[in-house]
């Protein structure tokens, strides 16, 4: 997993409350395989009319396009809990979504995969939208490390995380990764347990019991 440190990148303006998964990864998207990508999926609905992309929904603008940051409304991540909803925005270059709240499940499945789901207040976010909807090239920076969100001449917003998820995400580590960290301390312990317990060893050749 790409470790998250520090993003600045133009952000989307995308100003709407409670985008359901189903909005972000239609449901018959659901059967491809992780690996094929979900980046073309990511919003296809709302981004096509008549099998053509809408050239004013915002992930369509071309000032927008490569950008790594988005904003949004309220709950966002509602709806079933397809984790493929995080896999295409990551897929699609996304690194972190600023919004009022969101979905509890979509908010863990974030975390799982590398995306950085930053709360803030709705009056903040609000601001954030206002601002780069004004001035689409306008440059966000977010810095983990720092729990912060700085928009030119607004004021720097901070946010809140979880200590071991904002350690997972500066080193880039998913839940396996994690563990694999601690491979030391788990040989030891088991060498401890089985030291301790004889009769959960193999037995020998020449043991009775192996006879």
């Amino acid at each position: 997993m790409k470790p998250f440190t520090t993003v600045r990148s133009r952000a989307i303006a995308l100003d709407l409350a409670n985008c359901d998964t189903d909005q972000i990864v239609p449901a018959r998207y659901l059967s491809r395989p992780r690996a094929q990508g979900f980046a073309e999926a990511l919003f296809h609905d709302l981004r096509h009319e008549a099998g053509r992309e809408k050239p004013d929904f915002p992930l369509n603008r071309p000032e927008w396009r490569t950008a790594e940051l988005l904003i949004a409304g309220e709950n966002f991540g509602c709806g079933s809990s397809r984790e493929s909803a995080v896999w295409a925005l990551a897929d699609a270059g996304i690194r972190a979504v600023i919004a009022p709240s969101f979905a509890d499940i979509f908010f863990g499945n974030a975390f799982k995969n590398g995306l950085l789901p930053i709360v803030l207040p709705a009056d903040a976010v609000q601001g954030l939208l206002e601002r780069v909807q004004a001035r689409p090239t306008t440059e966000l920076t977010v810095a983990l490390a720092e729990q912060s969100v700085t928009c030119p001449e607004l004021p720097v917003h901070r946010f809140e995380i979880d200590p071991l998820r904002k350690h997972m995400l500066l080193e880039g580590l998913d839940e396996i990764g994690l563990t694999l960290g601690h491979m030391d301390a788990i040989a030891a312990f088991m060498q401890r347990y089985e030291a301790g317990r004889p009769w959960l060893q193999a037995p020998s050749r020449g043991h009775p019991a192996a006879r």
